[in-house]
């Protein structure tokens, strides 16, 4: 007898919901699913620290590659040549440029096709089916990329049309709700999943207000940099940026990623922030991220001591806290 060699697939696999249903239904197909994580500095992370991505996959028995999005995803980031969304959000470009990705994986381990979790009209900008079929021609993918959960409502793809998978088992379901596919993670036996919804961070308002200001002030990004969008308060004072931690995990994250030109700051001997200075040092900078550091100590209101130094806060400054006022101006 011959032996049938399993037909390979790679799955652009986040953990979630969607793409965790879409190597499922893969894998009843006899698929040979290989999941892929792009990692980018603006997805939102579990709380607890766990690699969902990594659970889930061993759940399900596939073998999951995670690879770094790469210096090159910033630049998409700063100037997508097709736009951002309603924040930061490069949506087009980005599944365009990990599309590319994915198939130079696939490529690599013989895959014939890229697995997604996308449903039609989930989301605004790139899960249109106009914006899904120009996705495809930029990434030189057409007809090479299945998505189970709305494919009945797609042109068929290559790998419907050699018999590698069946049409009739795939799915029609579109829109922005997630009640089908609950019902249909229920049916699948699929119990322990990420709840919907988050993900990337450029589709907040408030972080991409924080993205924009960066980029626009600093043309070398550090990883450290965009880490620190992540926590603490941040404050725009001219040329120079100002952040305040918001409690203790805070502090400890700023200290570990502050740049070695970085001032500190800390009120001594009470509960303080710990408090980060980038940009020229100057005598009104260091005075305004002095005052920002006392106004959310725990000092009593009224004039007090804030030591600041580059690697350790010993020299003092005699400051009034922060005027609300001038809080809600300086705050990005």
């Amino acid at each position: 007898m011959i032996k049938m060699t399993k037909i390979k697939a790679v799955c652009l696999f986040s953990g979630g919901l969607d793409s965790v249903i879409a190597a499922k239904l893969m894998l009843s197909e006899g698929i040979s699913v290989f999941g892929l994580k792009i990692d980018t500095p603006f997805y939102e992370r579990c709380a607890d620290g766990e690699n969902k991505a990594a659970v889930a996959a061993e759940k399900l028995g596939i073998p999951l590659k995670t690879i770094d999005a790469g210096p090159k995803y910033l630049r998409i980031v700063r100037n997508p040549a097709h736009g951002h969304g309603s924040a930061m959000n490069p949506c087009i470009d980005c599944r365009i440029y990990m599309l590319k990705k994915a198939w130079k994986y696939a490529k690599q381990i013989g895959a014939k096709f890229i697995i997604t979790g996308e449903v039609v009209g989930q989301r605004p900008m790139s899960q249109r089916i106009a914006a899904m079929k120009m996705i495809e021609q930029k990434a030189h993918l057409c007809s090479r990329i299945v998505r189970p959960l709305s494919g009945k409502n797609l042109l068929k793809t290559e790998a419907e049309k050699k018999g590698w998978i069946a049409r009739e088992r795939l799915y029609g379901i579109c829109g922005r709700s997630r009640k089908m596919q609950m019902q249909l993670a229920e049916k699948l036996g699929i119990g322990d999943y990420q709840p919907p919804g988050g993900g990337c961070l450029l589709t907040c308002a408030e972080f991409a207000r924080k993205v924009r200001d960066l980029l626009r002030h600093k043309k070398r990004v550090s990883a450290g940099d965009l880490k620190m969008l992540k926590v603490a308060r941040h404050f725009r004072f001219g040329k120079n940026k100002i952040i305040v931690g918001a409690n203790e995990q805070d502090n400890k994250v700023l200290l570990k990623l502050k740049n070695k030109t970085d001032y500190i700051f800390e009120v001594p001997e009470i509960g303080s922030p710990v408090t980060v200075l980038t940009g020229k040092k100057t005598k009104d900078a260091i005075k305004m991220a002095a005052r920002l550091t006392l106004r959310y100590s725990d000092a009593s209101s009224g004039k007090g001591i804030v030591r600041y130094g580059k690697k350790r806060a010993v020299k003092p400054i005699y400051v009034e806290p922060a005027k609300q006022k001038e809080i809600e101006k300086l705050r990005i």
